[in-house]
C-alpha cells in the first residue's frame, strides 16, 4: 500500500516536473511543496544524501522562481544554452564530488547505497543550478540523475517514486527537445522583427496556465 506521504510528494513532484518542462514559472511553487514532502520520505527510509538534497531543491526554488520571473533586468529569463567551458569541467567536478561525499556517508552513516545516493545529489544539484538559469542543457543532467534514481528508489521498495523518477526520464528527453525549439523559434522571431512581419511566441515561450 503506498503511504499517503509518498503519494503526496510523488503528485505535487510530477507537477512541477511536467510545469518545468513546459517552461512554466508555476514548476517552482509546486517544487517547494514537493521537496518538503519527499525530504520527509528520504529521511525514513535512510537515504540522507537525498534529504540534504531536497532541502537544498527548497531554497533554491526559491531563487529560481523569482530568477525566471524577474532575472532578466526586470523582465523574465529567456531560455538559454550553458556554456561549453562551463560545461566541461561540470562532469568531472561532479564525479569527484560524488565519491568524496559517498565516502562520508558510507563512513560516518548508515546509509543505503551512499555512493549512488550521493550521485543523484551532487548532479541533482548542477541540473537544478542549470534550470534556474533556463540552460537547456539542465535535461541532460536530469537524465543522468533519473537514470540512477529510479533503480535506486526501486531497491528501496519505493515503487511508486521509482516509477515516477522513471517517466520523469522520459519528461526530461521530451523536454530537452521542446527547450531546444522553444529557443529556436525565439532566436527566429528576434532574428526577422525588423523584417517581415512574423508571429510572435507566447511571452517568454512559457506555457500559459
Amino acid at each position: 500500500m503506498i503511504a499517503p506521504l509518498e503519494l503526496g510528494a510523488n503528485t505535487f513532484t510530477a507537477g512541477a516536473i511536467f510545469l518545468a518542462g513546459r517552461n512554466s514559472v508555476h514548476t517552482w511553487w509546486t517544487g517547494i511543496v514537493g521537496c518538503a514532502l519527499f525530504g520527509l520520505l528520504f529521511y525514513q527510509a535512510n537515504l540522507y544524501a537525498d534529504v540534504v538534497l531536497q532541502a537544498f531543491f527548497v531554497i533554491t526554488s526559491i531563487l529560481g522562481w523569482w530568477k525566471w520571473a524577474r532575472g532578466a533586468h526586470g523582465e523574465p529569463l529567456p531560455i538559454s544554452h550553458a556554456n561549453f567551458a562551463s560545461l566541461l569541467w561540470t562532469v568531472p567536478v561532479g564525479v569527484g564530488a560524488t565519491a568524496g561525499y559517498g565516502a562520508l556517508l558510507h563512513l560516518y552513516t548508515n546509509a543505503y547505497a551512499p555512493f549512488l545516493d550521493s550521485a543523484v545529489l551532487v548532479f541533482s544539484v548542477i541540473g537544478q543550478v542549470l534550470l534556474i538559469q533556463r540552460r537547456i542543457e539542465n535535461w541532460a543532467f536530469w537524465l543522468l540523475v533519473n537514470t540512477i534514481a529510479a533503480p535506486l528508489y526501486l531497491s528501496r521498495g519505493l515503487y511508486l517514486t521509482a516509477a515516477l523518477y522513471a517517466a520523469f526520464w522520459i519528461n526530461a528527453l521530451a523536454s530537452w527537445m521542446w527547450w531546444r525549439k522553444l529557443a529556436r523559434d525565439a532566436a527566429a522571431f528576434n532574428a526577422h522583427a525588423t523584417g517581415e512581419p512574423v508571429r510572435a511566441p507566447p511571452r517568454n515561450a512559457e506555457c500559459q496556465p
